[in-house]
């Protein structure tokens, strides 16, 4: 299996280089001043772009592996995670800053085996930032081997979020309470844009957690071994096991600061993908 992971993180990594161009040429084809013109079509075609690569690209060469990714969801397809190899892939995550031309967009692509995470890659390709991890091999960025912080305390940690597209009031409630109770009790807070960026900087050790509830199986997949391999922990917000699919993810630098963000963050729990 060792051999196996090595080739398919290879492959992955070469097509998500590729792909990376893909959103390069956009981001100056679109007139950097004038980005905020940029209408939802094009980030759409970007996606599908972007997907198609990675997606035609795996799947040549590895016939029997599996997909789920954002575009394919979004046009009615399922999200199915069974024991067999399975690419969980968003195109572009943070699609709004993306159209915004606010330099903090990724693709995120990670590879699950018999349901866990075993292969990781965010590359931001605007800021040239790649994050990449393999199980029991650590954590990277741009080939330089990175790890969490050793933060124990809510008091002393810089907390990532973010904040949602969702105008559903309860869903906002939650939000709300929650950046509440971060201001009172952290040291800071930041909202990137990007659930998988996110995540890369609490294994980068600049932000010390990360919570988010309502993201998606493609925003996470890469981020959860990303933040392990980097020394890190990656549960549900309420305490529990981390599930990919369940559209909940608390991650942080240490077990001692998980386990007080789990018993202070007001629960929400959206729909499973």
């Amino acid at each position: 299996m060792g051999d196996s992971i090595d080739e398919y993180f290879e492959v992955a990594l070469d097509l998500v280089k590729t792909a990376g161009n893909l959103i390069n040429d956009h981001v100056s084809g679109c007139k950097t001043f004038e980005l905020k013109s940029c209408d939802i079509d094009l980030v759409t075609e970007i996606d599908k772009k972007v997907e198609d690569t990675l997606i035609g690209g795996l799947s040549k060469k590895f016939p029997t592996h599996k997909f789920i990714g954002e575009e394919t969801v979004s046009a009615g397809g399922r999200c199915e995670l069974t024991d067999e190899p399975t690419w969980v892939i968003d195109p572009v995550d943070g699609t709004m800053n993306f159209v915004h031309g606010f330099p903090h967009s990724c693709i995120s692509l990670g590879l699950l085996i018999n349901k866990e995470s075993v292969v990781g890659i965010i590359y931001n390709p605007i800021l040239n930032q790649l994050f990449t991890a393999q199980k029991g091999k650590g954590a990277f960025c741009n080939g330089r081997q990175i790890h969490v912080s050793q933060t124990k305390e809510i008091s002393k940690a810089l907390v990532t979020t973010e904040t949602g597209t969702s105008r559903d009031e309860e869903k906002q409630k939650v939000v709300f309470q929650n950046l509440q109770l971060m201001i009172a009790k952290g040291h800071g807070i930041r909202c990137l844009g990007s659930a998988a960026l996110n995540m890369a900087m609490v294994a980068l050790g600049g932000a010390d957690a990360n919570y988010e509830f309502g993201i998606h199986a493609w925003d996470i997949a890469a981020g959860d071994i990303l933040v392990r391999e980097a020394g890190g922990v990656c549960i549900d917000p309420a305490g529990g096991p981390f599930d990919v699919l369940s559209r909940r993810v608390l991650c942080a630098s240490t077990p001692e600061l998980a386990a007080e963000m789990a018993k202070v963050l007001v629960q929400f729990y959206p729909e499973r993908d």
